[in-house]
């Protein structure tokens, strides 16, 4: 275990002005906080917090994030609290410490959701200090270090957990070092036998190539010096993780794999990274297709160099990285190498670090998703989209760059310019061509979007999408959409209330009562009122008091011809009245796609031309049972439940309607054959079908269909009777 002495001269190496005493009173603390404790190795569990300080010492990291790494389980894991942490270093460490602090004492039931909510929490601290992300992932790679010592049954969670989110994570950061590291600690976990196999090539190969390598390393220095470039030049081996995602990506096997082994070249200034390139391909023949230069175009993770392959010595594939030692030093250590990370403690700092770092940005647009209201499954959904790492560059018409996922479509592309653009988008122009607007987009493309302003995201989309931000922005304009609906239902509901109550309804007057129901808007309650979480009659009593209804039981429907019933001849459409509402005020209904929440009857549906009841089913909107329907009387002594509902749809109109038909036939080949064709040929749309033995000669068949109304389902069933091989046809009203 690392002694006191040794820490302080770890960050004395670096920073001749550390703070010793600082260093020291953290050391001692934290060692007496965490007294006995053991790690499942057996080691004092105070070894850990050392060794991850260990690690940020490596980074060069300032004397107040070391003493936090020293210091950042002993608010979950002892006695200490965040005050006394404030009051013994400082409320610049506490919350740095507090930022560490996991939240397993949440009652969340989903090991998902606790995950997800934890991964918030450490974002939201990174917002207010991005030492705290530097500190979790050296944390993690301490832990993915130690855990064989862990148990069998949790190692391949915690691996998956670091591969899915720390590896990406840090790589976003910039962090390229630690993230391989955690790559190959959590790849050695999850696939062992995989893991081993490739190690071995992998050595097999530097013993063969060993001298070769050394030969190119020098070659290549030697044509660089005659050329007056200062250029040093090292060999290197891709990594097993990285050999295994290649030949898993490319289903290509070990032996076909050409660029194992590559060779970085570090020079002093921007102008020798491209006079070194000049020199490459002037010596060798560079292969096609295998040039990027990230020194223009930077990767969102800050990542700058230039990338080649060339047909080298001994006719071999030769991959070349060019880069400056500052360059190298980004790429190696990330936000760790920008000397503004220090400062990104105030809103100034943070504002500073942005401008300077592409990948901080990232960090602070991710954090936009929590201002939204996710669940924590959902945040970490997201957040996992986000952390990608091959991207594609788009433009817009005038030139911007964007910088995408691979599989990212021109919906990723309009929601990465501004969400007003995603949800508006109904179209696209990829290289000036119309395109589907879930086209995969490739390097190059230059992408216009074809906006309307009444446009709703379909919620489709959600599923087809490859960045979180247009995920997130979709299921909000989605979810937004269908509050306005119940919004439109309640406010209709409310109205009709208050008229049967004779009293006037306005949007001031509820206004003043919203704390009585506990809502924040007027929207909030009219929605809520629509999903049926409040009743219209409270609504109506929190605006007027003195108000006061009796509540009865549902009273028989009525009939044609006696009181509380009438209809209105327009396009078949009829309408029914529940007793005791006032004539012209039934609640208008247009089908699935209408702008009130409607849904029919799971068994039989409905169909325009029946007499229809609605039923308020909290959260779902409205039920449209016909009248004769036998479920209605699952709601006799619930009256607030039923509304006043009629057909109200336009003669032009196409859409269809579900209906259940149950045929008895013949159980001979080509009867069922027989009995679709027919219904097909009357229009109709067959949704499912199901079959009972009836007896050894006939077979019961149930027939799910779309209609357009009453009378072509009468068509439907008339037909059927006529058929020689059918013995009897009913309709089904559930």
């Amino acid at each position: 275990m690392m002694r006191q002495y040794e820490l302080v001269e770890r960050v004395r190496k670096y920073n001749p002005n550390v703070d010793e005493d600082l260093l020291n009173r953290a050391y001692v603390y934290a060692m007496q906080a965490h007294g006995a404790q053991k790690r499942a190795s057996g080691d004092p569990y105070f070894s850990h917090p050392l060794e991850v300080a260990a690690i940020l010492t490596d980074l060069k990291l300032d004397d107040a994030t070391i003493v936090a790494a020293v210091l950042h389980d002993t608010i979950e894991d002892t006695s200490t609290t965040r005050e006394e942490i404030d009051r013994l270093f400082g409320p610049r460490i506490g919350k740095l410490v507090e930022g560490l602090t996991k939240i397993d004492k949440l009652d969340l039931v989903s090991k998902q959701a606790r995950q997800g909510e934890n991964f918030r929490k450490l974002l939201l601290a990174v917002a207010e200090d991005v030492r705290v992300l530097l500190v979790k992932l050296a944390d993690r790679l301490h832990n993915m270090r130690t855990l064989h010592f862990v148990p069998m049954e949790k190692r391949a969670r915690i691996a998956q957990e670091t591969l899915d989110i720390y590896a990406p994570l840090a790589a976003r950061i910039g962090m390229q070092k630690l993230r391989e590291e955690l790559e190959g600690l959590a790849f050695r976990h999850l696939s062992p036998e995989a893991y081993q196999t490739i190690e071995t090539r992998l050595h097999e190969l530097r013993a063969k190539n060993g001298r070769n390598i050394k030969r190119i390393e020098e070659e290549l220095t030697h044509e660089f010096s005659a050329r007056g470039i200062e250029a040093a030049v090292t060999g290197r081996q891709k990594t097993p993780y990285s050999v295994w995602r290649k030949m898993e990506r490319k289903s290509i096997s070990f032996e076909q794999l050409s660029d194992i082994f590559g060779f970085r070249i570090i020079v002093g200034e921007v102008e020798d990274c491209y006079r070194a390139l000049g020199v490459a391909h002037t010596k060798w023949p560079s292969v096609p297709g295998r040039f990027k230069d990230y020194i223009s175009t930077p990767k969102q993770n800050d990542y700058r160099s230039i990338h080649t392959t060339v047909v080298g010595p001994g006719h071999q594939r030769v991959e070349l990285q060019i880069r400056t030692a500052q360059m190298h030093e980004i790429a190696r250590f990330g936000i760790a190498a920008h000397a503004l990370y220090k400062d990104a403690t105030g809103q100034e700092g943070r504002d500073d670090l942005a401008k300077e770092s592409r990948a901080y940005r990232w960090l602070q647009e991710t954090l936009e998703l929590l201002a939204h209201g996710d669940s924590p499954e959902e945040f970490l959904e997201h957040t996992r989209l986000e952390l990608f790492q091959d991207q594609v560059f788009c433009f817009t018409p005038k030139g911007g760059l964007i910088a995408l996922p691979r599989g990212a479509t021109p919906i990723d592309f309009a929601y990465a310019v501004h969400t007003k653009l995603g949800n508006s988008a109904v179209g696209a122009k990829i290289n000036g061509r119309v395109a589907p607007v879930l086209s995969q987009l490739q390097n190059g493309d230059e992408v216009e979007i074809v906006r309307a302003d009444d446009h709703i995201p379909p919620a489709a989309w959600e599923a087809a999408v490859a960045t979180g931000k247009a995920r997130a922005a979709i299921r909000r304009a989605t979810r937004e959409a269908v509050r306005r609906q119940y919004a439109g239902l309640g406010r209709q509901i409310v109205e009709r209330a208050f008229a049967r109550a004779n009293r006037a309804y306005a949007d001031d007057k509820l206004k003043g009562v919203l704390p009585r129901l506990a809502r924040h808007s007027v929207d909030d309650v009219l929605a809520a009122v629509g999903r049926g979480e409040i009743y219209s009659g409270d609504v109506v009593k929190a605006v007027y008091p003195d108000f006061s209804e009796e509540r009865k039981a549902q009273q028989r429907l009525p009939e044609p011809g006696e009181p509380g019933w009438f209809d209105i001849k327009a396009s078949s459409n009829l309408m029914f009245k529940v007793p005791g509402a006032e004539q012209g005020g039934a609640i208008p209904i247009r089908g699935l796609r209408g702008d009130v929440p409607v849904r029919f009857a799971e068994k039989g549906g409905a169909v325009p031309g029946d007499r229809i009841v609605g039923i308020l089913t909290p959260g779902e909107g409205i039920t449209i049972y016909p009248i004769q329907s036998p479920s209605l009387t699952n709601y006799d002594d619930q009256p607030d439940r039923w509304l006043d509902v009629r057909w109200d749809l336009d003669e032009e109109s196409r859409e269809l309607f579900p209906a259940r038909v149950v045929a008895t036939a013949l159980n001979e080949p080509g009867t069922l054959g027989a009995l679709a064709t027919l219904i097909g040929e009357t229009g109709a749309n067959i949704d499912n079908i199901g079959f009972t033995a009836h007896s050894p000669d006939f077979r019961e068949m149930t027939f799910d269909l779309e209609v357009a109304d009453l009378k072509h389902l009468s068509d439907i069933i008339a037909r059927l009777r006529a058929h020689p091989l059918v013995s009897k046809v009913e309709r089904v009203v559930g």
